[in-house]
């Protein structure tokens, strides 16, 4: 990839748009027009102005969008029309809120939201409320509906359907901000899904780098999806939410690569945080009764899998071996927390090479 000539630019997210929305609605329902641009209060203290793309009176509801610009950040909501339609409701009534078309409903507890509810995050009501009170000056009374065009389709490619989230996408946001290329907002889906895990008495989760070990994963231990944590390179993410929110039994499941990396102590599988120590690979398998032939090879090879399939040669347990260093580093991560941790590594076919059982922190055997 080649580096951007200019600083990444940020954009918004679906709260701050759908605020935007509703605010303007609910000022055309009590003054008869629209602001265009509206100015939206965010948590941090920003006020952003948006451009409408739509607006529509009917009755006594108005309706306005707004297109989301998620700035440089590859995000799947990225030019979609986040619009709300707002109607006034009797005096006491407070805001209510609906799910339009394209967006989801709460279907699985553990989430910030209960089931039943509409997939629209606790700070973007705040946002929400928080404008219309602006516009009224007191505390408003609204129904204040959120949609999505082609929402429901943007969602397949997301996690709401393994969360429990129908329908559509989830109105998200805690500054209102999208920072590109940001490492919260896949972290924090992983402590969702440990959460809607958890919530829905789940004893056993897995959580793997990528489809291929998920898959294999799954299939090895009859997995349902919502035992899944797509925890891509972000093993620390999990395991340190799982030390406070602890699961009973947790699968790690990867590559060899990444698998090796977390076998060297690292916490975060990314290339840009590290890459595979060749030498620890080497002296790994040294130890383990390998030749000094074979670890000079496996020094000298292009890549973890490489080494791996050298070590084949020798009969030398390779895969086994970083499985239970990659354990032991997991255990630490979650010490005191009672949870069992297995290591499970595949090849790029999904064939396993390597496995560490489930284990505790306090009966991890020392790796070989």
């Amino acid at each position: 990839m080649e580096k951007p000539d200019r600083p990444l630019r940020r954009g918004w997210t679906t709260g701050a748009c759908a605020t935007g929305a509703a605010k303007a609605a609910y000022t055309a329902l009590l003054t008869g027009t629209f602001p265009d641009p509206v100015e939206v209060p965010l948590p941090r203290g920003e006020r952003p102005a948006f451009a409408l793309a739509m607006t529509g009176r009917d009755g006594d509801s108005a309706t306005a969008g707004i297109i989301k610009d998620a700035g440089d950040d590859p995000d799947v909501t990225h030019g979609a029309m986040v619009q709300a339609r707002v109607r006034r409701l009797p005096a006491g009534s407070g805001i209510v809120f609906k799910a339009g078309p394209g967006v989801g409903t709460v279907t699985r507890p553990g989430l910030p939201i209960p089931p039943g509810e509409p997939a629209i995050n606790p700070v973007p009501r705040r946002l929400i409320t928080e404008a219309l009170d602006e516009v009224a000056g007191v505390g408003a009374d609204a129904e204040v509906e959120i949609s999505i065009p082609g929402g429901e389709k943007l969602a397949e490619r997301t996690l709401n359907g393994r969360l429990g989230i129908v329908g559509g996408l989830s109105i998200l946001g805690t500054t209102g901000i999208v920072v590109p290329y940001s490492c919260a907002a896949w972290i924090d889906s992983i402590h969702r899904g440990i959460d809607v895990a958890r919530a829905t008495g789940l004893t056993h989760i897995a959580g793997a780098t990528g489809a291929t070990s998920e898959t294999a994963i799954q299939s090895l231990h009859d997995l349902t999806d919502v035992a899944l944590i797509d925890m891509g390179d972000f093993v620390g993410g999990m395991l340190k939410y799982l030390r406070r929110h602890p699961v009973a039994r947790v699968s790690i499941a990867g590559g060899v690569a990444k698998m090796t990396k977390l076998a060297q102590g690292m916490l975060d599988l990314h290339s840009k945080r590290g890459g595979v120590d060749l030498a620890f690979l080497a002296e790994t398998v040294v130890g383990a009764g390998g030749s000094a032939a074979l670890g000079q090879a496996i020094r000298e090879a292009n890549t973890a899998a490489q080494a791996f399939e050298l070590a084949k040669g020798e009969d030398v347990p390779i895969g086994d071996i970083i499985a239970r260093r990659a354990r032991r580093a997991a255990l630490a991560a979650v010490a005191g927390s009672g949870t069992a941790i297995e290591v499970v590594i595949f090849d790029r076919t999904g064939a396993l090479v390597g496995r560490a059982g489930l284990a505790t922190h306090h009966d991890d055997p020392p790796p070989r």
